[in-house]
This record gives structure tokens, C-alpha cells and sequence, in this order.
């Protein structure tokens, strides 16, 4: 029997590396509302084009020291002596145009809640699924889609907010790290946890 058809076994693209079990386990697939977490989770997402995801998740807290903790507000105040200064810092992938949009997208954020209030960020982008998640049934890792209506209407709703790094397969995989869909394969030990946390 193979290790995706076990009962107690793993989405296997978490592989046997500690920190991609943990986070299997602990945050992906799990809802989160919380506007600067949702906020985080997309512009690491963003970070991630090209790359494996277990590539940011190794920089995570580099990014965190980097970016101000993620919060939107000092963000949007860095400038282009900030932007220099980070294409030096090696905790971080150092791409002008990456580190470029994760400024952006933070003017994007208070922008938009500056315009909808505090925490209207989360709401709007849980809008997308109807307010909760949705459960997948998934046998098989094959059976994942890499995109849906859903993260298409909200990667052009993004860009036209003025987000950028959110194509429509960024998208899917933010919704899935964060609990909008549950793509834990129904063998998994998450699926069911998941499930029971929304």
C-alpha cells in the first residue's frame, strides 16, 4: 500500500523534512481570518513564484525581521534607501521586483482597509469562498487543481486593488494554506482536523 492511501499517512509533498511536517500539520490547510496574517500568508506566497515553497518557509523569520513583522502600515513607508538595504539581506530572497511588491501590496492593504475599515481585508478576501471554507474530497495528490474560479476572480479583484505577485495559481495556493479550501488529501491525518476547525 502506498504511503498516500495509508490511513495515518501525510499529504505526501510534505516529504520527511521536520520544518514542512510541522507546517503541514500545525498551519496549512488550517482557516485563518486574522486581515495581517491573510496579509503575511499572501505576499510569502508571492515570494514563492519560481521557487519551492519550503524555500520561504525556511526564510519565514527573515522575512518577518525584514518586513517589519508583516504589518502593512511601516511597510508602506519603506522607501528606496529601504529597498537597497534589503537586496543586501541575505535572510531573504533578494529580487528587487519581489521585495518591490510586498511594499506594494502593503499600500494595496491599508489602502483597502483605510477605505472598509479595520479587519475588512479578511472578509474580503474569505469572500471568495462564501464566508467558509471549502471541503475537498481528494484521493489523490493528481486530483489537486493548481487554480479555480474562485482564486481566478480573486487574483483580477487583487490586481485591480492594486496587489501584485497574486496570479490565479498564487492564489490557490494561498487558499489553501490558509483554510479556504481544504486539499489535505481525505487519507491524510489533517483532513479530518481541518475539517473540525472551521
Amino acid at each position: 500500500m502506498s504511503i498516500e492511501n495509508k490511513p495515518d499517512s501525510r499529504c505526501t509533498w510534505c516529504g520527511q523534512d521536520p520544518i514542512y511536517i510541522d507546517y503541514h500539520d500545525n498551519v496549512w490547510g488550517r482557516p485563518e481570518y486574522d486581515s495581517q496574517q491573510l496579509f503575511e500568508k499572501l505576499c510569502l506566497d508571492g515570494q514563492q513564484a519560481g521557487l519551492s515553497w519550503i524555500t520561504i518557509l525556511k526564510k519565514h523569520q527573515g522575512y518577518k525581521n525584514a518586513f517589519a513583522d508583516f504589518n502593512p502600515e511601516l511597510i508602506s513607508q519603506f522607501d528606496d534607501e529601504k529597498v537597497n538595504a534589503l537586496m543586501l539581506d541575505t535572510s531573504i530572497i533578494r529580487n528587487r521586483l519581489k521585495i518591490n511588491s510586498i511594499i506594494k501590496n502593503a499600500k494595496a492593504f491599508v489602502r483597502y482597509e483605510s477605505e472598509h475599515g479595520v479587519g475588512s481585508f479578511s472578509e474580503f478576501l474569505w469572500s471568495f469562498v462564501g464566508g467558509s471554507p471549502i471541503i475537498n474530497s481528494w484521493q489523490t495528490k493528481s486530483e489537486v487543481p493548481t487554480e479555480t474560479e474562485q482564486s481566478r476572480l480573486m487574483s483580477k479583484t487583487l490586481k485591480k486593488l492594486g496587489f501584485n505577485f497574486v496570479g490565479p495559481t498564487i492564489c490557490y495556493a494561498f487558499m489553501e494554506a490558509v483554510g479556504m479550501v481544504n486539499d489535505h488529501l481525505i487519507t491524510c491525518i489533517s483532513y479530518h482536523e481541518c475539517n473540525q476547525s472551521n
